[in-house]
This record gives structure tokens, sequence and C-alpha cells, in this order.
């Protein structure tokens, strides 16, 4: 039993796998920041655009 476990151990085919999946959850935690910043922006822009809008006449 002793040799499967210093070899399971000595292995370092799983650490790549954890780097990705800290790597990944750092990208979508990032997304996540910058989709929350920016979505407030976005609503004041579209308000000012709607305003902008309804007080023009078409003709």
């Amino acid at each position: 039993m002793f040799p499967y476990a210093h070899k399971f151990l000595k292995s370092e085919d799983g650490a790549v796998t954890v780097d990705w999946v800290v790597l990944t959850a750092a990208v979508v935690g990032l997304a996540a920041v910058v989709i929350l910043t920016i979505h407030g922006s976005t609503g004041n822009v579209g308000d000012g655009i709607k305003t902008w809008l309804a007080n023009r006449t078409v003709g």
C-alpha cells in the first residue's frame, strides 16, 4: 500500500487541474465585478438617451 501512496503523493497531474480551477474562478470573479461596475453607468446613459429621444419630434 505504501508504494501506491508514495507514487500518488509524488504525482503532479492534479496540480494542473487545481491551477485551472483557481484561474477560472478568478476570471469569473473579475468579470462579475466588471459587469456590476458597468451596469449602473449604462443604466444612466440609457435613461439620458430615453429622455433625449422623448423630447424630439419627427417631421
